[in-house]
């Protein structure tokens, strides 16, 4: 018999539930079993509700819990949130029907209905946003509790936004409720595998290459925009970079590297080591379907494939998440993907943008130069 392994990618419901709790004016509640409440808890960090219920109410119904947790939310001033879970969903409860006398938001995002992409998306169409002509400047999405660097990401596009002398219109999904529907009529993004679709997309900002594509288009539907701070600041770091990244192959020989993760991150972490270290990519291991990529790239969600993996290319430096940490042996590691855990992280740090790359290039040099020690 094969042996049952944990996934390393979150499901559906923990999706659904980073992005609503993404909005101010949203007290979400999980409606499922307690493992089903203390597994988003600890990976998003954001104040959930849960129902808790136990094996009676599987037997004979959770209504009554339900109706419990959703009653003592009611007066909180805010909006209700209800995201199912994989038993109520097994069990058929019309759960719209137990909560007719509360205006409540409903999603229906058992984990078994899809990975944490699906959740966020299905979440996110019933919150249905909408372009308000009315509503200046560029919206920002890929904000996704999960990700650990998306608070760092939206400050980061919001700063070079604001040098540019553009205005934020909605972020998705880091904002207040009432903005869902009055969102800007273009779009920026920080994260592809959380895209919102909202608004023509103007394109991504991992890298310096996408930042400059993107940020020249900004500038084409905004009249008011400014590129120039912007590329001169990105000159700049990308001297110091390179100037960097020269002194470390003056002493050591590029990265052999597999990179594992979400395709977006992962993809920029591949281009970024290719092209200012000459890194050997050995295998983009990612999360979700991939996509197009130059690199040799396949789905990878077992932590025995990952093992697998590892131990058949050998490289001397492991991207990814905890998981890929604890079977990395004494190979030079960092941190790109959730979950990131034993570390103190504070700070909000930045993939996206010019301090992402920075950020991202410094924490691989230091990595490789701490195991050649």
């Amino acid at each position: 018999m094969p042996e049952c392994e944990n996934p390393l990618w979150p499901c559906a419901m923990t999706g659904a539930a980073a992005c609503l709790a993404g909005f101010e004016g949203i007290e979400v509640v999980i409606h499922g079993s307690s493992g089903c409440y203390y597994y988003p808890t600890t990976l998003l960090h954001a104040p959930l509700h849960g129902t808790f219920i136990l094996e009676n109410e599987v037997i004979f119904g959770s209504e009554q819990r339900l109706l419990e947790v959703v009653d003592g939310l009611s007066m909180c001033g805010k909006k209700i949130a209800v995201v199912t879970t994989c038993v109520p969903a097994i069990l058929g409860e019309d759960i719209r029907s137990m909560l007719n006398d509360y205006d409540v938001i409903l999603v229906d995002s058992p984990g078994f209905s899809g990975d944490v992409e699906a959740g966020y998306k299905k979440a996110l169409s019933v919150l249905a946003p909408a372009v308000d002509p009315a509503t200046g400047g560029i919206n920002i999405d890929g904000a996704c509790l999960f990700d650990p660097f998306s608070c760092g990401n939206v400050r980061e596009i919001v700063r070079l936004l604001g040098n540019a002398s553009v205005p934020v219109g909605t972020v998705f999904c880091a904002d207040q409720l009432g903005n869902v529907g009055h969102a800007a009529a273009y779009t920026v993004g920080t994260n592809g595998d959380f895209s919102s679709d909202v608004g023509e997309f103007l394109g991504g900002t991992l890298g310096f290459e996408e930042i400059s594509k993107t940020f020249r288009r900004v500038a084409s539907v905004c009249p008011e925009a400014d590129f120039g701070p912007v590329d001169t600041e990105m000159r700049r770091e990308d001297e110091r970079i390179i100037k960097a990244c020269d002194k470390f192959l003056r002493r050591f020989d590029p990265p052999h590297t597999v990179i594992f993760g979400g395709f977006s991150y992962a993809t920029f972490a591949a281009r970024t080591l290719k092209h200012y270290l000459d890194a050997e990519i050995l295998y983009v291991g990612t999360r979700n379907e991939p996509g197009t990529s130059p690199f040799p790239v396949g789905l990878v969600q077992g932590l025995s494939s990952v093992k697998a993996l590892i131990r058949h290319h050998d490289p001397n430096l492991v991207i990814g998440s905890s998981f890929e940490r604890s079977v990395a042996t004494n190979r030079a590691f960092v941190g790109l993907t959730p979950p990131i855990r034993g570390m103190v992280k504070l700070s909000p740090y930045p993939v996206a943008g010019i301090t992402g790359t920075l950020s991202f290039v410094e924490n691989v040099l230091n990595a490789c130069m701490d195991r050649k020690k």
